[in-house]
């Protein structure tokens, strides 16, 4: 998997396989129904990752790591945006230490690209880089997702974690982060749900990071409206909206600190 809609990104790469629910911004989660997907196009990778919940396909918890998929970046010979594991966790509590210094050589190895990890557990991913990587890559954006004020904590880990650029992914933003704390964090992300058990985005709350993101002179990329509109009234996927204030937000956080390396460390 490489080619991707992700507005924000060139490329996906998965050196992981499968996950396990963790917060709210999980319950919908496009990658859930996506592995379901390609197991039944016999894709061996992503066999037997998932259940079903009633009618929802979700995550078992087993987790897949992919050797094979390490040499993929090398072969890719022009710069690209990387989007780390778009259909897992490279910080999730199962994949192994050894494993997560493997990706970290590749990147290493590839400065010519820009990795963008994003996790949901930026503790581990603290840990990690604190104790076992130690060096700074200025090639690679660490981000952590925040759809609501309960796991707003997530911020202050990923503050802690020396890096050339961090970022916030608000998508799925579900309910209001107000006053959130962007001190130090260089990109914010924020879309609202797609699928058709979404949950509807308020504008007031993309207002709320908008203002904050000002403030902090923080990168602001507005991804999304998602399957509800402005009007709260349910859209197709094709025209699910990106306008906000009038326009489109795809500011990059390069384009606010310069060259990359001269984030905040």
């Amino acid at each position: 998997m490489a080619e991707t809609q992700i507005e924000w990104t060139d490329s996906t790469w998965n050196p992981v396989a499968g996950c396990s629910i963790i917060s709210d911004g999980c319950k919908n989660c496009y990658a859930m129904e996506m592995a379901k997907r390609l197991e039944a196009m016999h894709v061996e990778k992503y066999a037997g990752l998932t259940r079903k919940s009633g009618k929802r396909t979700v995550w078992n918890g087993v987790i897949r790591e992919d050797e094979k998929s390490l040499a993929i970046p090398y072969n890719w010979k022009k710069p690209r945006k990387i989007f780390v594991n778009s259909m897992s966790d490279l910080f999730h509590d199962d994949v192994s230490d050894e494993f997560i210094l493997k990706v970290w050589n590749v990147m290493r190895e590839t400065p010519r690209h820009s990795y963008q990890i994003l996790t949901k557990r930026p503790e581990r991913m603290k840990n990690i880089l604190q104790n076992k990587i130690k060096d700074i890559l200025p090639n690679v954006w660490i981000g952590t997702s925040v759809e609501n004020a309960d796991v707003l904590d997530r911020i202050d880990s990923l503050r802690d974690i020396p890096a050339s650029i961090r970022f916030i992914s608000f998508e799925p933003l579900i309910n209001s982060v107000a006053g959130v704390n962007l001190k130090n964090i260089d990109w914010a992300i924020v879309g609202g749900e797609s699928g058709r058990s979404a949950r509807p985005i308020k504008e007031e709350w993309i207002d709320e990071i908008y203002e904050q993101c000002l403030i902090s002179e923080t990168a602001f990329f507005f991804k999304q409206w998602g399957a509800w509109g402005k009007d709260n009234k349910k859209r197709s996927k094709k025209d699910n909206g990106r306008e906000y204030r009038g326009r489109t937000w795809d500011e990059m956080p390069i384009t606010i600190l310069g060259e990359l390396g001269q984030a905040s460390i």
